[in-house]
């Protein structure tokens, strides 16, 4: 088995461009594991990255057509206001989720995900916040788990009387895990979490990331330079807000959807999430998808699974919200 041919033909070109970026040092070589915290890039790097991953996935205009609105916002951050879009379904609305965008902690944006949540909208009636938090290495952690805890007590006091869920990709699944046991820390639970290929083990290393750990997109080597990008020491490897399958107890959590994919590093992750939640008591979805890659939503447009994904994500929302609302 193999990734789809529109992946393969995406792999072969990316791998191309990896291999020229390691030429000018941009990429850590091989056998390289950057330190903590790693040096930062330059500012026109950075710039660089950011404007290249911070396209969206489909044209804006026409992912909008499949939800009432949306519109940007300045919500309360937890070091002054962030920049968020709340995207409201047609019909009746049933709920509220937060929603963390991906990209290593370090890109990606509310434009590069509109199109993400424009469905999720749509197939869960729900609303979706989706929030700017503060990326590395301009902002180490925890800054962006700070922002995203200030948005979700905010969407408490907005929607006193909705169910409020929390969703992400990749560093959003990472932050949205770390969310719900938080949430739980302080005696309250979401109506649920859904975490699309989310990082989650830290220094746990499942065999997925040896047995994938090049030529799939994300590889091992960018894993470690967005951690050095994103962690100040060594230790907070083991914070299980940064690795939450090292939390000291599972149960309590909400209702909780793990989306994998077949050719990427991070699917040992969300498999181990998925067991020791399920070893807890916690009601656990997990669905792989065989032939994809990390980061397929955003090739949504051009891979039937990214549809797929998110309209079964978004109606797992739909599902917890509503059970939530009769709660």
């Amino acid at each position: 088995m193999s990734p789809t041919l529109p992946l393969r033909v995406f792999l072969w070109l990316l791998n191309r461009q990896s291999r020229k970026a390691r030429r000018q040092r941009v990429l850590p070589q091989a056998g390289e594991v950057p330190v903590i915290p790693a040096p930062r890039p330059s500012d026109e790097m950075l710039a660089r990255i950011r404007r290249i991953t911070g396209k969206p996935s489909f044209p804006q205009r026409l992912s909008s057509l499949r939800i009432r609105t949306w519109r940007e916002i300045r919500i309360p951050g937890a070091d002054g206001t962030r920049l968020a879009r709340l995207y409201r379904p047609r019909g009746r609305v049933n709920g509220v989720v937060l929603f963390l965008h991906g990209g290593g902690f370090v890109h990606c944006d509310l434009i590069s995900h509109h199109g993400i949540c424009c469905r999720l909208a749509a197939s869960s009636g729900a609303m979706i916040l989706s929030l700017d938090y503060r990326l590395s290495p301009e902002h180490r952690f925890p800054a962006g788990l700070e922002d995203a805890w200030t948005a979700l007590q905010w969407l408490r006091v907005q929607f006193p009387d909705l169910p409020l869920a929390v969703a992400g990709d990749s560093a959003g699944g990472n932050l949205s895990a770390a969310l719900s046991q938080l949430m739980r820390e302080k005696g309250e639970r979401l109506a649920g979490q859904l975490l699309y290929y989310p990082a989650l083990s830290g220094p746990v290393a499942p065999p997925s990331r040896e047995k994938y750990a090049e030529g799939y997109m994300l590889g091992v080597e960018l894993l470690h330079w967005y951690c050095g990008q994103l962690l100040s020491t060594p230790e907070e490897l083991f914070d299980p807000r940064f690795a939450p399958v090292l939390a000291e107890h599972f149960d309590g959590l909400p209702p909780t959807m793990i989306v994998t994919a077949g050719f990427d590093p991070l699917k040992g992750e969300g498999e181990l999430y998925a067991q020791l939640l399920q070893r807890a008591g916690v009601n656990v979805r997990y669905r792989c998808y065989p032939r994809m890659i990390h980061g397929f939503l955003n090739f949504y447009a051009f891979v039937k699974e990214g549809r797929t994904a998110l309209r079964e994500g978004g109606l797992f929302l739909k599902q917890a919200l509503e059970a939530g609302n009769q709660g």
